[in-house]
């Protein structure tokens, strides 16, 4: 069973040899609508944490040249937000350690300033001018401003199981690790963006939330998920279903596993695994991914003993954009990590029944979550 909701899991992981080289952020996902037009936008809330034994009172940027000459790793949190669509942008804030406040175990809670991430509240404000976008390119952010203030309640968990649990997580077995607390979120508040104010709300606000740490990014990087889903069989929207789809190339030991993701479907109470660590379910995957004149498109099949899920995916190139991350290590690894959330696509779920597929339902999705980044090692 996958949504078996762990605490413990969401708690800061930078302990240990991952306190001098690792990361750790927790991701937020979510559509408001303007107050003065009624328009949806969809926007992005991280925290994103890097080497906290190396930091000091201001954030070290691996990427300046006097960093890379004497050797010093990036050492800070980094506040990410932003938006997807025309106007896509990423905004980063930048604080040293001495100035970040991490509650030790679970609960989960991290604030610096007026920004705070917890499981049950997201709060905070960044805002970078154009003159200084352009004057620091080691913050890798656009220009803008966004606050927020919002409430969270995470409904529906995607627990991966033995690959993050404790003793391979203090062992360090694997280089990237994955926990969605809440792949399925409800969002209350508002987000102010470059001044519009939008509403943001439990029913239409689509929300996802998980996590990542470990001491080094996968390539290709993988992540398809949408609770806005419609039957095409029953001819209604699902109100209680969500898909969620991640991966890539996991190492485990330093040892790269080829083209393995980790995928599940909650549709309407039953639940879908495709956990490839999941060894008894002999989970099997093909994906692909491409660029096209003006989307991209990605393509997955995942199969086990017990059910088949095909999922394809489209979004805008002019929606999306690329998300930045330098490595624990202090390289940028990640160029073209295309990162969007106004997706669309199709979901087939099958069952298998006296050797055939069953088609149970073909999904319409929309507000999907994507990403797909690939570098040359």
């Amino acid at each position: 069973m996958f949504h078996h909701p762990d605490l413990t899991r969401d708690e800061f992981m930078l302990k240990g040899p991952l306190a001098h080289q690792g990361y750790d952020w927790w991701w937020h996902s979510f559509t408001g609508i303007s107050r003065e037009t009624g328009e949806e936008k969809p926007f992005f809330i991280e925290f994103f944490t890097c080497n906290p034994a190396l930091g000091g009172d201001e954030p070290v940027f691996g990427q300046l040249p006097a960093s890379q000459e004497a050797g010093m790793k990036p050492s800070y949190l980094m506040v990410k937000a932003g938006s997807w669509g025309k106007d896509a942008a990423q905004l980063h804030r930048f604080f040293g350690w001495n100035a970040v406040t991490v509650q030790k175990g679970a609960p989960y809670r991290i604030e610096a300033d007026d920004c705070l991430a917890s499981e049950v509240l997201l709060q905070g404000s960044v805002s970078v001018s154009p003159e200084d976008a352009k004057a620091h390119p080691e913050w890798m952010c656009d220009a803008g401003t966004m606050s927020w203030d919002l409430a969270v309640d995470k409904k529906i968990a995607f627990n991966v199981g033995y690959g993050a649990s404790r003793p391979l997580r203090d062992a360090e077995a694997f280089a990237m690790y994955w926990h969605a607390e809440g792949m399925k979120t409800a969002y209350d508040g508002t987000v102010t963006w470059n001044e519009t104010v939008y509403d943001v709300t439990p029913e239409t606000c689509f929300g996802y939330a998980d996590k990542n740490w470990g001491r080094d990014f996968t390539s290709p990087w993988v992540w398809l998920s949408s609770n806005c889903l419609y039957s095409r069989k029953e001819q209604k929207k699902l109100e209680n279903s969500v898909f969620d789809i991640g991966g890539g190339r996991p190492k485990v030991y330093f040892v790269p596993l080829d083209r393995r993701l980790l995928g599940v479907m909650y549709y309407e109470g039953k639940e879908y695994d495709f956990n490839f660590s999941k060894l008894h379910l002999h989970v099997q995957t093909q994906f692909a991914f491409e660029e096209l004149e003006e989307t991209v498109h990605w393509t997955v099949r995942q199969e086990n003993i017990h059910a088949v899920m095909e999922t394809e995916v489209w979004c805008r190139k002019e929606d999306m954009l690329f998300v930045n991350y330098e490595a624990p290590d202090g390289t940028k690894k990640h160029n073209r990590l295309w990162n969007g959330g106004n997706g669309y696509g199709v979901v087939r779920l099958y069952e298998k029944q006296n050797g055939e597929n069953v088609l149970i339902d073909e999904i319409e999705a929309t507000h999907i979550g994507c990403e797909y980044g690939e570098y040359t090692e």
